[in-house]
C-alpha cells in the first residue's frame, strides 16, 4: 500500500469505529428509552424526560452521525460528534474516581474513542476514503 493511502484508510477505520459506537447509543434510545432516560438523569443531571424526549434526541443524533459516517459537511458533523462524546466522557467523572468498583473499569473506553473523534475532527481534510463526494 502506498504512503499517501494509510492515512485515509486508517482514519476511515477509525470513522466507521465511532460511527459504531455512537449508533449502538443511538439506537438504545429507540429501543429502550427507559434506559436513556436514566442515563440522561444520573450522567448529564437532566431529569423528568420521557420516551418521546428520548425519540427526538435520537433522530437528530441518527441524523448527525450518518453526516458523519458519510463524510458530509465534516466541520459540522464530526464536531458534534467531538463534542457529544466529549460530553458524555466526561460526564462520567465518578466512575473514573473509583474504577475497580463493579463495571466502572469500563467506562475508560470512552477516553481512546474521544482521542479517535478529535483526531478524526483535526485531521478531517485528510478523510476522504468512503466518504461523499470524494473520489
Amino acid at each position: 500500500m502506498r504512503p499517501e493511502d494509510r492515512i485515509p484508510l486508517a482514519l476511515a477505520f477509525l470513522r466507521l469505529s465511532v460511527f459504531l459506537l455512537m449508533f449502538m447509543w443511538t439506537i438504545d434510545k429507540f429501543l429502550n428509552p427507559e434506559h436513556a432516560v436514566r442515563v440522561y438523569a444520573n450522567f448529564y443531571f437532566i431529569g423528568g424526560l420521557g420516551a418521546v424526549v428520548m425519540y427526538l434526541v435520537g433522530i437528530i443524533e441518527l441524523g448527525i452521525i450518518i453526516g458523519f459516517v458519510l463524510g458530509v459537511q465534516k466541520p459540522v458533523t464530526y464536531g458534534a460528534v467531538l463534542v457529544f462524546h466529549g460530553i458524555s466522557t466526561l460526564s462520567a467523572f465518578r466512575q473514573y474516581l473509583n474504577p475497580f468498583d463493579g463495571p466502572n473499569l469500563l467506562f475508560f473506553a470512552a477516553w481512546p474513542a474521544l482521542a479517535a473523534c478529535y483526531a478524526l475532527y483535526v485531521l478531517r481534510d485528510l478523510d476522504t476514503r468512503w466518504v461523499v463526494g470524494s473520489r
